[in-house]
């Protein structure tokens, strides 16, 4: 009898997340950094995600954009009974779950016919052939005209060093009988014991050591997915852009941000290089080896429209912007391929300087008279080096912030409830950017406290102890577990102290 797993681990669920690249604010501003036409956010929309996992990231959409109908599946039914649970908590009605495999989804009753935006994170890399089939044809015969494609996969030659490591924690695994919660860990020690004989294998890959050190301290959860699936294909980007070509699909940009910016991640050698090839997808393989790119989150589009320098403009004056970042807490400085990069004061000041007085279009932000001497080139570049370094968010219209802040209320509430158990669910919904913010447990306590009427930092503290002591747990500062509870309500106590410093950010994004 054929196992409905497909090889995929199924016996240990993915870990929660909320993945900010699949945000349709974020995805549609891609086009419009290269100049082309899009999928226009805060409009009724139809979206897909394929193998949504645990569904959180879909869910936490669904609040922040309440006019686009979500549909998501994992052949996973746990994850996805999960994910319909919190749908109910959080009095969703465009958020639908379906444990459907790739290869019956689309026959699947009640899908749109077609859809404008199809996602799919962390999947392709962990699929068979077959599936990665079922996916090209699903988006061929699914996506609309001028819909957007996302795709994140494990890259090469990013990849090549650490593939034999993969394979060693695969074929320790294989000798441990029982669960993969038991095959993670028993897998990680017997390749801790393997690399410490010192291998020539680890002398002439030096980068495997300090991965390998990492991996140790990952939850299991997402190790189980990430290496230890019967499937695992790193791509290189020509084999995924061909792949898709049968969709009809070209290829756009990235999600990270920074890839936009040759200036922070090349030399000029090697943009003199990038710049004599005249076909993207040999400039795309150039690139990668020139980064030993490990992992791609590229957009997309079925049918690509270039616009007018008009059109453009008029597109991004249009476009709104928000802090994500406490201002005083931003230092004018970006990691990229380079290195790290020196954000011009002159430049990146008047911006933030602007936005920390709320969000704003572009054309409200040109109306402050130190951001309206900015270049039009310096401007644009400026914003996607700050969206790509985290600091400032695409925005929604304005006009509908009340209506999206009605079901992000719900959402958030459902998920700071949730805090009282547990740390899993680290993101709120904004109905400013129609995307999260990560909050962590104790940050969470905090508001739940905030919403129940406590206004100090200390009653805060104090609640959070409360509810974590309540069930015998503790904090763990350096690896330690603290035990006293004048040491935990003084940690509790610093880190509210802290978060009294992330409020006005998160009241600017209507979260509070």
């Amino acid at each position: 009898m054929s196992s409905w797993t497909a090889g995929y681990v199924a016996d240990i669920n993915y870990t929660h997340g909320f993945y900010r690249e699949l945000t349709p604010a974020l995805l549609s501003l891609v086009p419009l950094i290269v100049g082309l036409g899009g999928t226009t956010v805060g409009s009724p929309l139809h979206y897909c995600e394929l193998g949504c996992g645990r569904g959180f990231s879909i869910n936490l959409l669904a609040a922040a954009n309440p006019e686009i109908q979500f549909h998501a599946t994992d052949f996973n039914p746990s994850q996805i009974a999960g994910a319909k649970a919190l749908a109910v908590d959080a009095q969703l009605s465009n958020a639908h779950f379906y444990d459907a495999t790739f290869s019956e989804f689309g026959d699947t009753p009640g899908l749109p016919d077609q859809f404008d935006i199809i996602s799919l994170h962390g999947i392709y890399s962990w699929i068979s052939f077959e599936n990665r089939q079922h996916i090209v044809q699903f988006i061929k015969s699914k996506l609309k005209v001028g819909g957007i494609v996302y795709i994140s996969y494990n890259a090469l030659p990013g990849w090549a060093a650490a593939m034999p490591l993969r394979q060693l924690l695969i074929d320790a695994a294989s000798r441990v009988h029982g669960p993969t919660a038991r095959k993670v860990p028993q897998a990680l020690d017997a390749v801790a014991q393997f690399l410490k004989s010192s291998p020539a294998y680890l002398a002439q890959n030096p980068t495997v050591g300090p991965r390998f050190d990492k991996l140790k301290d990952m939850p299991h959860g997402y190790l189980a997915h990430e290496y230890f699936n019967r499937d695992w294909t790193p791509f290189y980007f020509a084999d995924v852009a061909s792949d898709l070509a049968e969709a009809k699909l070209s290829f756009v940009g990235s999600t990270h941000y920074l890839d936009h910016i040759d200036s922070i991640n090349f030399t000029d050698e090697q943009r003199e290089l990038l710049g004599k090839s005249s076909d993207i997808v040999h400039r795309e393989a150039t690139r990668d080896y020139i980064l030993n790119q490990q992992f791609r989150r590229d957009v997309f589009i079925k049918g690509p429209l270039s616009l007018t320098p008009r059109l453009a403009r008029e597109a991004w004056l249009k476009q709104r912007f928000a802090l994500s970042t406490n201002r005083a807490d931003i230092e004018l400085r970006v990691k990229a391929g380079r290195g790290e990069a020196t954000m011009q004061a002159d430049i990146y000041a008047p911006i933030l300087d602007r936005l920390s007085a709320g969000p704003a279009t572009l054309r409200e932000m040109v109306g402050d008279a130190r951001v309206g001497q900015i270049s039009w080139s310096n401007l644009q570049q400026a914003l996607v080096i700050l969206i790509g370094a985290g600091h400032v968010q695409p925005a929604l219209p304005a006009k509908d912030d009340g209506k999206r802040a009605r079901t992000t209320k719900p959402f958030n509430q459902a998920v700071l409830h949730r805090a009282r158990d547990s740390g899993d669910l680290q993101s709120l919904a904004s109905p400013v950017t129609g995307g999260g913010v990560g909050i962590g447990r104790f940050q969470q306590l905090f508001l739940l406290a905030f919403t129940e009427g406590k206004k100090t930092s200390e009653e805060w503290a104090e609640f959070a102890w409360q509810v974590i002591s309540s069930q015998g747990q503790a904090v763990v500062k350096e690896g330690k577990r603290l035990d006293t509870a004048e040491e935990n309500l003084a940690e509790i106590g610093a880190q509210a102290k802290l978060f009294e410093k992330q409020l006005p950010v998160l009241k600017s994004l209507q979260i509070i």
